[in-house]
């Protein structure tokens, strides 16, 4: 079972290393596709011993230019390049799928660093998760080939294109969520705020499963 694990990135020279380092592993190919970087990603990543495929920025876009690039794969991950796969991650995966009634899934979801703030959001990611089984994309998405390719692809929509990959591969078979954590940077929520960034995605969430439209949601999110 030959895995592709997909990285977007769009100037990220500070994390991409890591982010490939934790990807690496036996049947394991690692692609970055990059959204036009001015910096040192492309290169970065090169050295790591990743492909490197450009694309027009947009994570979903370039989502879908990655799981193009890597169509000799059996499953494609998708991972942020601010999050770091757990050790013995590929393993996991695959055991996941070795029930043929499983066509994806997602890690558990884990902030860098320490401090009660930091708990307060895992915890609400948990609540989360316990209500609607909806992992955010990261939470390292991942899909059998078959299945992606069942729903069309990465949905092609300016925001919240991780849901709407979830909640297409959950219409193809059952979902696993993992035990072992994937590891995220905090920067979003210490630069945004805890409880605002907290706040905006649960707003985001509601408005995506109200169907508001999207190009509207994705501007007030990015403001």
């Amino acid at each position: 079972m030959r895995i592709a694990v997909v990285i977007p990135a769009l100037h990220e020279a500070d994390r991409i290393r890591a982010a490939v380092r934790s990807a690496r592993s036996a049947d394991v190919d690692v692609i970055v596709a990059d959204g036009g970087s001015a910096d040192a990603t492309q290169e970065r990543a090169r050295e790591e011993g990743a492909a490197v495929v450009s694309c027009a920025p947009g994570r979903a876009r370039q989502l879908a230019a990655g799981a193009a690039a890597a169509a000799h794969a059996d499953v494609v991950l998708f991972l942020h390049a601010d999050t770091d796969l757990p050790e013995g991650w590929a393993g996991k995966v695959r055991a996941a799928l070795a029930d043929a009634e499983v066509v994806g899934g997602a890690f558990a979801f884990r902030l860098r660093g320490e401090g009660w703030a930091l708990r307060i959001v895992e915890g609400w990611v948990r609540v989360r998760l316990m209500l609607f089984r909806l992992p955010y994309g990261d939470q390292a998405l991942f899909a059998r080939r078959t299945a992606l390719e069942a729903i069309g692809g990465v949905p092609q929509v300016p925001i919240m294109e991780d849901l709407d990959l979830v909640r297409g591969l959950r219409r193809q078979g059952r979902f696993a969520l993992l035990d072992a954590p994937a590891l995220t940077s905090a920067r979003r929520y210490q630069a945004r705020g805890f409880t605002r960034t907290v706040a905006r995605n649960l707003l985001a969430l509601v408005a995506w499963r109200l169907g508001l439209d999207r190009e509207r949601v994705a501007a007030w999110y990015r403001r």
